[in-house]
């Protein structure tokens, strides 16, 4: 009973500070409203999560493993994978908002959980290059980051996308427009990164 009670009060604090976090950024959230949202005593956060740096780390981290977890790894088409990581991007953009607000934080040293988060990367990085034949190194992560940016950018920055797109962006035959589109580009853009790894110079 206890041990679920714990579980309960984490998941509602993650829950919390997903939307306080997403909203607000790091320095811009506070512990006290992240609390009060999940009707929890602050003292919990503490007692759970170390710290408010702590408590981000794992709010990313639990957004990383729903990702994992929709989308998985590049193994089958690639344009189907994009095309997925798009819909759950588009569908639930609070990841993208993390990472920004993340990128926008000056960290004095390395990420909380960064080795665990590269470890995360890593495996995409070798199921990508053995699913392309590609050597499993800095080529096949620079074509993951690639494709990942092109599935991700249209949500990341939605103002960019309404003003080159137009004020009927959020329709949906432009949003299958958009995705179509990014599809095909991935798609063409690892083939000729194919190409290109067949016929060196």
């Amino acid at each position: 009973m206890v041990r679920r009670d714990v579980a309960l009060t984490r998941k509602k604090l993650l829950a919390a500070a997903r939307e306080e976090f997403a909203e607000l950024g790091i320095a811009g959230a506070r512990v006290d409203r992240v609390a009060a949202r999940a009707g929890v005593n602050k003292e919990r956060v503490y007692g759970h999560f170390g710290s408010k740096e702590g408590l981000f780390a794992a709010v990313v981290s639990a957004a990383m493993d729903e990702l994992a977890d929709a989308v998985g790894a590049p193994s089958g088409g690639i344009a189907d994978w994009v095309g997925a990581v798009y819909d759950f991007h588009r569908e639930r953009p609070e990841l993208l908002r993390l990472l920004m607000w993340e990128a926008l934080h000056e960290w004095d040293q390395d990420l909380p959980g960064e080795q665990e988060r590269q470890a995360r990367y890593s495996v995409k990085v070798d199921i990508l290059a053995q699913r392309l034949g590609l050597p499993a190194g800095p080529e096949a992560a620079t074509v993951l980051l690639s494709l990942i940016g092109l599935a991700a950018w249209p949500s990341a920055v939605p103002q960019m996308t309404r003003l080159v797109v137009g004020p009927h962006v959020e329709t949906r035959h432009v949003q299958d427009t958009i995705r179509t589109s990014v599809m095909a580009l991935a798609e063409r853009a690892v083939r000729d990164q194919l190409d290109r790894a067949s016929h060196p110079g």
